[in-house]
Order: structure tokens, then C-alpha cells, then sequence
């Protein structure tokens, strides 16, 4: 099991490790950050979060088997009069375990069910396909592509817009 927790200062330096490339940045949080990952940059990035009223919710994935940290993920964006909130800064420590779809429906869950929203959308990268799959396993929807709207090491990536509506997501944990 996964348990979405509050990401503190406590866990800075476990998401820096884990971050340890440009590329591996660019694809966790676009052009947000500069690289490397510092204290700094992340100690402004939860400022405001995770509080009544915020804009922004950022998580720890916890596995509850080992009390171990196995991901980072971000609900923000929100629009309360829209009731629309943006998935965004998705990081599995570990593929293959369906970590990152737990984390996943883990949030969703906290944005239909306990902030009442209407919409989620994301973005991923069109050279991850495993986390599209992902995603549309959570119930995503493919939206559209915004093409090549980063450049990394003369490549262009491409942003893969996906989206979910609170009737998808309680068709799929009803089922």
C-alpha cells in the first residue's frame, strides 16, 4: 500500500538524491527548476502548500509495508471556483511495482473526494510511455500533444496532455 504524506524539509535531501541528472530533472518538473536540485529551490517550492485554501498540495509516497519513501508527487493548480486541479512533479523511485498508479489514484482520490473537484489533467513527456500507460490505467484521457516545447541536448520533447473528469474516476474505483 501507499500513503500520500505532507513532502517537508525532512525530505528534501532524499528527492535531491533521487534527482540526479538535467534530464531526470526536466522530465520530474519541466523548466521549474534549474539543475542540480538545491535545499533552497525546494524550500521555496512548498512554500504555501498543503494548507486549507491552498493552490498547491505536494506528497511523499510512503509504502506502508516499510515506512520507506518510494515517490514524490504534486496536486496544484487548483481552481476552486473551476474545481480543476494539475497532477504535476511525478516521481517513482522504483518502476515496475505499480508505485507510480497508486500514487496515482492516491491523489486523485484527495482531489475528487476531499477538495470535491471536477477535473485533473497532466502533462507527461512523449518519450515516457510507460507513465502515459500509467495514466491512462488511473482513467486519463489522451487530450492532445503540445508539440516540442522543451529542448533538452538539441532534442525537442513533446507534451503529452492528458486529462480525467470526477464521473471517470468514480466509474473506476466503483468498478
Amino acid at each position: 500500500m501507499i500513503r500520500l504524506e505532507k513532502f517537508g524539509r525532512e525530505d528534501f535531501n532524499q528527492l535531491i538524491e533521487w534527482i540526479d541528472t538535467e534530464a531526470l530533472l526536466l522530465h520530474w518538473a519541466g523548466n521549474l527548476f534549474r539543475y542540480p536540485l538545491t535545499r533552497e529551490s525546494l524550500a521555496w517550492y512548498i512554500e504555501d502548500t498543503n494548507e486549507p485554501g491552498a493552490d498547491a498540495f505536494v506528497y511523499k509516497a510512503v509504502d506502508t509495508t516499510t515506512g520507506e519513501s518510494v515517490g514524490h508527487i504534486s496536486l496544484g493548480g487548483l481552481s476552486y471556483k473551476n474545481r480543476a486541479a494539475r497532477i504535476s512533479r511525478v516521481f517513482v523511485a522504483q518502476t515496475g511495482k505499480g508505485i507510480c498508479r497508486k500514487m496515482v489514484m492516491a491523489v486523485l482520490k484527495i482531489g475528487f473526494e476531499e477538495l470535491k473537484l471536477h477535473r485533473v489533467s497532466l502533462g507527461v513527456y512523449d518519450d515516457n510511455p510507460a507513465a502515459v500507460k500509467c495514466y491512462e490505467r488511473c482513467g486519463f484521457k489522451i487530450e492532445g500533444t503540445n508539440r516540442e516545447i522543451l529542448r533538452h541536448n538539441n532534442e525537442w520533447w513533446s507534451m503529452i496532455e492528458m486529462g480525467i473528469l470526477e464521473e471517470e474516476f468514480r466509474s473506476i474505483t466503483v468498478a
